[in-house]
């Protein structure tokens, strides 16, 4: 059934509650600013910052949780714009996870796009568990967070 729910800036609370489970558990939240495990300047909960960033900087919990719901917000858009039809929200909440660790090349112009476009959802989650690199090298951190979103993608978590 797809999300019939109230929703969050267009995102069911369900899915929310669902994808951010996941995006929470292997994310963290950190204040600091770090290198990520492919070595880009990160912050918060997984947020991405530029190259030149002051590595000093503290974040307080309010902008970690701004930076949070508008990293979430730019990946549902994503999953929603390359795979527009109706989801079960176990699946889309897989998608959202997914998308807001890789980015949009996880749902759009990639192999997962074309089998869930073709209503081929089995081999969509199946999909999932090959984004598990970084940085060129294959990552057990995101092997195991892959298996996480496949689960919950299979509606087996």
């Amino acid at each position: 059934m797809a999300s019939t729910g109230a929703k969050v800036g267009g995102v069911s609370a369900a899915v929310l509650l669902l994808a951010g489970a996941i995006v929470s558990k292997w994310e963290g939240t950190r204040y600091s600013v770090y290198l990520d495990v492919a070595g880009n300047p990160t912050v918060c909960t997984g947020h991405l910052l530029p190259k030149n960033t002051d590595m000093s900087r503290r974040y307080t919990k309010a902008e970690c949780d701004a930076l949070l719901a508008a990293d979430m917000a730019e990946a549902d858009a994503a999953v929603v714009r390359c795979l527009p039809m109706p989801m079960l929200d176990h699946v889309h909440a897989a998608l959202l996870s997914a998308t807001f660790n890789v980015g949009p090349r996880v749902v759009c112009g990639s192999r997962l796009q074309e089998l869930a476009l073709a209503n081929d959802w089995p081999g969509a989650c199946r999909e999932l568990s090959r984004w598990r690199m970084a940085g060129g090298r294959v990552i057990r951190g995101l092997e195991l967070r892959r298996a996480d979103e496949r689960k919950l993608c299979e509606g087996k978590a």
